[in-house]
């Protein structure tokens, strides 16, 4: 077999190994354990969050001959048979969202399952179905054959029609917390005999910003170029984020009004083809974390940075009043949009750090 990606070969089989949806994994496992199945189900929440993953194990519990504790034993013939045999029939919507497809869907519902007590239909990005495909959908959701259960699973609920949310049990998936995330990656790099520092597992998970897909994406980007030991000036190296020191001496350039150096600072991150937008992420992170250490006891049980860096951030933070922490914030997250059409983001981050400057230095009125 080739390669592949670390969010593919972990994907979870059984509710045990599904992470941040203990809610939705609870109430899933015991209609499985009492029989009680609804003919529709909406999963809905961000992209990577277990959607996919939670509907494909729940449509192998209520198909498995000997569940355990609500979820598939993986050991029955239904459980070992590839994606759950005949009687699961998964869909991308984003590919087949016509009318037709959807009537060939309905008129199909009426034969009854090959091994399994259910036929399972996951639609994916149900969202993307035409206008004319969810109506021809509504009658099969609201009195599907008993035999037939729907999933649809979707990162855009605002999309699916009143109508259809009506009729199907709605599950909202939330991002997973950065503590989970780096109890996966733990056991993930500890299985494939990979090293990593725990402030480069924090980095890598805050980085993923709540989607395991994403996160696992980057873990495996980021061991690729560190190989087997990842540490966390590897994880800012290969996701291109600013070293700490750069950011210090940014701040401190506004802070102390040294605009000369400030030119020449960007100048140079420019020109060694740093992105700006990154840039005014990571400056705006910099100013939230001295604005948390400023104002929060022990700030590094949330920070979770090397001992280095923060003890450096810390003597930064002493020295910038937390109006002028909380205006350069303020200005940086205002950007953040505006970068992505600038025709030149360059001089938009210049601007603002200049903004910054006028106000620390008394000239600019600090909005409270």
């Amino acid at each position: 077999m080739g390669h592949l990606a670390l969010y593919r070969e972990f994907r979870p089989n059984t509710f045990d190994f599904v992470i941040g949806q203990d809610a939705i994994v609870n109430t899933l496992k015991n209609q499985v354990k009492t029989g009680e199945i609804s003919h529709a189900y909406l999963f809905t929440g961000s992209r990577g969050t277990g959607k996919t993953s939670c509907a494909k194990i729940f449509a192998k519990a209520i198909n498995c001959l000997a569940p355990v504790d609500g979820s598939p034993c993986m050991k029955c013939e239904n459980c070992l048979a590839g994606d759950g045999g005949l009687d699961i029939i998964e869909i991308d919507a984003a590919s087949n969202n016509s009318v037709e497809d959807i009537r060939d869907i309905v008129s199909n519902l009426k034969f009854l399952p090959t091994n399994g007590k259910y036929k399972v239909y996951i639609i994916d990005e149900v969202h993307m179905l035409s206008l004319s495909a969810f109506n021809a959908l509504l009658k099969s959701i609201e009195e599907p054959p008993s035999h037939v259960v729907f999933i649809l699973a979707t990162t855009e609920v605002h999309k699916i029609p009143k109508t259809i949310l009506s009729r199907v049990v709605r599950f909202d998936f939330r991002l997973v917390s950065v503590e989970d995330l780096v109890s996966l990656l733990k056991r993930i790099f500890d299985a494939k005999g990979i090293k990593a520092d725990e402030e480069a597992l924090v980095a890598i998970a805050r980085s993923g910003e709540g989607s395991v897909r994403d996160t696992l994406s980057i873990a495996e980007g980021i061991s690729a170029y560190a190989y087997k030991d990842i540490s966390y000036l590897d994880v800012q190296n290969s996701l291109g984020l600013s070293d700490t020191d750069t950011l210090i001496a940014l701040t401190d350039c506004i802070h102390k009004s040294r605009i000369g150096e400030l030119f020449s600072m960007t100048n140079d991150l420019y020109t060694k083809g740093k992105n700006m937008a990154t840039l005014a992420k990571d400056m705006t992170i910099h100013f939230r974390n001295l604005l948390i250490i400023k104002s929060t006891e022990g700030a590094n049980n949330i920070l979770r940075l090397p001992k280095e860096d923060y003890e450096k951030m810390k003597n930064q933070a002493n020295d910038i009043e937390v109006a002028n922490l909380l205006f350069c914030l303020k200005r940086f997250t205002e950007i953040e949009a505006d970068l992505r059409y600038s025709i030149s983001p360059r001089m938009l981050i210049e601007m603002t750090a200049l903004d910054c400057v006028r106000a620390l230095d008394g000239k600019l009125q600090v909005s409270p």
